[in-house]
């Protein structure tokens, strides 16, 4: 049985046979969102694109689950579609990933299993992850489409612990070429041995006061595949974190430091020659909640991961399946800014005025952390480390309203960028000085 028919089969084979109708209905929950994305860019500063693009971005989800205590079985659709893509967008699987089953799963909870008072669900088939700090293991709201991982999971809390176990093959998003892509073609994702996800998390709340530690492991395999050659990244990613949250009054903050450690190959190539890895990433940010109405939040943050130098082991952090808008940007048309060869300090202010509106706005200035390497995600590379290190100065907001609470929302991302020396000099750096995006969004939930 392959994996996708045994991802299918698995909600069919555990139906329960003599449920009545009334009790199957009430533990049956069906919802669902579509949401379309106008987005905008003019000066983009990632090499061999558009300067000038627009972008429509349809995302369509819809999630049923029966709860069958113990046994939940559920299964998610997602339609991710773009519109108006022409050779010059840079459009991928980020964007487009037309009716694909993300999540087709069994799972179990089962209270007390390890003793009394803990807590153990078991989990099987295909599903979504949003691990920990999210800058590993996630699946990405802001992006069109989503990330989603097939195998198993284990999710415990016992003794003051709470950690999630994985073994899963990452799905591979299809199709990935780029005619496909704007035509948005129908091609069932798929998932195989040759690439490999498994590791866990564990924290414990109240470690140091309000402070909660947290330390994961993640492992991941790549070999090339028939028709799809890779860097056959062999990854081993160590991370620790200490984190108190927010608190009206109080201050928060949030250390993560990770380290990276394997091989990689030194091109796609098939005999190409293996290289050792050394990368890191820290984050670091400090903030307080102050008193009234809006519950402002003033905090300082900082970012660092490494990128690659001539010579030694390679450096350029990979952040696996992790999220970046949380953190640094906007993925979509602008999509530049990300978890590898960046250095960046910033200030954010963020407001809830009430249960209908919040917003952020976030300044940040920006190194690249290797002169030799490419920044952040950018494509933007000047080999001879002769352009400088100092890639900008970022302006990102976000505002978001409830049109009809829970059901319809509104929401507005933009981003000034203005281009320090680097993002100006470097040998295939856009011309432009300037990066202006911008992107409308509407969410309606049932």
């Amino acid at each position: 049985m392959s994996v996708r028919f045994a991802c299918l089969a698995l909600p069919i084979l555990a139906l329960p046979a003599h449920a009545g109708a009334q009790e199957a209905a009430d533990r049956f929950k069906l919802s669902g969102s579509v949401r379309v994305r106008y987005e905008a860019i003019d000066g983009q500063p990632r090499a061999g694109f558009d300067s000038e693009d627009t972008l429509t971005n349809i995302r369509t989800q819809i999630l049923a689950e029966y709860d069958a205590k113990p046994i939940r079985i559920g299964a998610e659709l997602f339609d991710s579609r773009a519109y108006g893509a022409d050779p010059g967008t840079p459009i991928s699987t980020n964007e487009v990933n037309a009716l694909e089953l993300v999540q087709a799963y069994v799972a179990a909870d089962l209270p007390d299993a390890l003793g009394k008072g803990t807590k153990l669900s078991l989990m099987a088939g295909r599903f979504t992850l949003n691990l920990g700090s999210r800058r590993l293991v996630a699946a990405d709201d802001y992006r069109n489409t989503t990330s989603g991982y097939t195998g198993l999971r284990a999710d415990f809390a016992a003794r003051g612990l709470k950690g999630t176990l994985i073994y899963t093959l990452p799905q591979v998003r299809l199709p990935d070429d780029p005619a496909s892509l704007r035509d948005n073609k129908v091609h069932f994702d798929r998932e195989n041995f040759d690439l490999q996800l498994w590791g866990g998390v564990v924290s414990k709340a109240g470690a140091f006061g309000r402070t909660m530690a947290e330390g994961s492991y993640f492992h991941l395999e790549e070999r090339d595949a028939p028709g799809r050659p890779t860097r056959d990244r062999s990854l081993d990613t160590f991370a620790a974190r200490l984190i108190a949250e927010p608190a009206a009054g109080k201050v928060d903050y949030e250390v993560e430091a990770i380290f990276q450690t394997g091989g990689i190959s030194r091109s796609q190539l098939a005999n190409a020659p293996r290289q050792k890895v050394g990368a890191t990433f820290i984050h670091a940010d400090i903030g307080y909640s102050f008193a009234g109405a809006w519950k402002p939040r003033l905090s300082a943050e900082f970012d660092r991961a490494s990128g690659d130098k001539p010579g030694g082991r390679y450096g350029r952090f990979d952040t696996l399946y992790g999220m970046r808008r949380a953190d640094l940007a906007p993925a979509g048309l602008y999509n530049a800014v990300g978890r590898t060869n960046i250095m960046t300090p910033g200030v954010r202010l963020e407001m809830t005025p009430n249960k209908r509106t919040d917003w952020f706005a976030v300044y940040r200035a920006m190194w690249l952390a290797a002169d030799e390497d490419s920044f952040s995600t950018t494509g933007v590379r000047d080999a001879s480390g002769r352009s400088g290190d100092f890639a900008g100065h970022q302006i990102e907001g976000r505002f978001r309203y409830w049109l009809r609470p829970e059901h319809l929302r509104f929401e507005f991302s933009g981003v000034l960028l203005a281009k320090g020396r680097f993002l100006r000099d470097a040998p295939n750096a856009p011309p432009e000085r300037w990066t202006r995006y911008g992107s409308f969004n509407v969410t309606a939930a049932f």
